[in-house]
């Protein structure tokens, strides 16, 4: 099992929180996917022949495509990888870019999932994070999406934003759980230093976030979510049995995966590699080179980290006989010595050698792995 990510990095605005490799133009749609093409043709041997089960356009406003540009794409992709019959495939939209003729027409082009970035269903909070849509259009979208039957529908809402109350904060999710999507993406609102919002922030002129809040907000989203039948199965994903993120899984369960497009990044099992974030240079790109990325061979310490990094994030947690076994006794006795402390303060536990976080310790998962890797 392997997954394809494609980067579409164009953007009718800039949202103020975007740390992404994005664009606020859409005059080179044509040459991009153009190139797109030429770098899947390059990189059809990257995989070694594995079979490909998830295909995910993420970005960026992919939905800002064609749907010329996405079934040339999707051929492309069909033409040189062996990918299973019904793969999922998921396509990220934003409200202003999507109408119900397009969804019925990506419907048909085999996109079977859709992940909507709502954000929130406040118009104060849509107003700070410069999003283009207001509640109203958010609201419609979701009727159309649901009219049209896709199979699997993802949304995306911010918490911990400055103008967004414990109130109106449940009133979001109140909104969501009445809609019966299946999968939610909740992210807490983060401050980057070159964003847009950064910089506004930094001269005084929008509210900072306030960490006491941010957590208060997750301590709400994840009861909530358990009143309503989904599983927390990854920080910040919650989704009802049988619906989870079969793509953004493999992210977290060492399932190598390639990345196409600009700012792409790539897992072979060995190796991690990242493509230019740079449209004109990705666009004249020769892709038989390699000066189109940049490349980090794996040490095993590397390897060890990011598994306790990402498996730390999930439900199933970090698996000791696989430390042992993947890694070396030495590995799994320094991991069974770094967790004891964690496990005695009640924000990890022990099922049966599997070592997950409790639902306090989600909100230290960070700190926590750091603690236990292996300089």
């Amino acid at each position: 099992m392997s997954g394809i990510y494609v980067h579409i990095p164009f953007c009718k605005s800039k949202c103020a929180y975007c740390n992404f490799f994005s664009l606020a133009s859409q005059s080179r749609i044509d040459d991009y996917v153009e190139a797109l093409k030429e770098e899947i043709v390059a990189r059809k041997d990257y995989l070694h022949g594995e079979t490909i089960e998830t295909i995910y356009f993420g970005g960026g406003t992919p939905s800002l495509l064609s749907m010329k540009h996405i079934e040339d794409i999707l051929e492309t992709l069909y033409k040189n990888f062996e990918i299973i019959a019904k793969p999922e495939i998921t396509l990220e939209v934003n409200p202003d870019t999507i109408d119900k003729e397009k969804m019925f027409s990506l419907k048909k082009s085999g996109v079977n999932r859709i992940s909507v970035g709502i954000q929130s269903f406040n118009d104060e909070d849509l107003k700070y994070l410069d999003r283009r849509h207001d509640s109203r259009h958010a609201l419609q979208v979701l009727d159309d999406l649901h009219e049209v039957s896709f199979d699997k529908l993802t949304l995306d809402l911010i918490y911990g934003i400055p103008t967004l109350t414990e109130e109106s904060w449940n009133k979001n999710l109140d909104i969501f759980f009445a809609t019966g999507i299946s999968h939610l993406s909740a992210y807490a609102l983060t401050v980057e230093p070159k964003t847009i919002l950064g910089q506004k922030i930094e001269k005084g002129l929008l509210q900072d976030i306030d960490e006491d809040t941010t957590i208060r907000h997750y301590e709400i989203l994840i009861e909530r979510s358990k009143e309503n039948g989904f599983e927390h199965y990854e920080i910040s994903n919650f989704a009802k049995s049988g619906f989870r993120s079969q793509h953004n899984s493999i992210y977290w369960k060492d399932i190598r995966y390639l990345g196409l497009g600009t700012s792409a990044h790539s897992y072979d099992g060995n190796s991690r590699q990242w493509n230019v974030s740079n449209l004109t240079r990705y666009i004249n790109t020769d892709f038989n080179s390699g000066d189109y990325f940049e490349k980090e061979i794996l040490s095993k310490e590397d390897k060890f980290n990011e598994y306790v990094m990402t498996s730390l994030r999930t439900s199933w947690g970090c698996d000791i006989n696989k430390i042992a076994s993947d890694y070396g006794t030495s590995y799994a006795n320094h991991f069974l010595k770094n967790v004891k402390r964690h496990i005695e303060c009640g924000i990890m536990i022990n099922d049966n050698g599997n070592y997950i976080l409790t639902d306090k310790g989600m909100l230290l998962a960070d700190g926590i792995a750091s603690e236990i890797f292996v300089d």
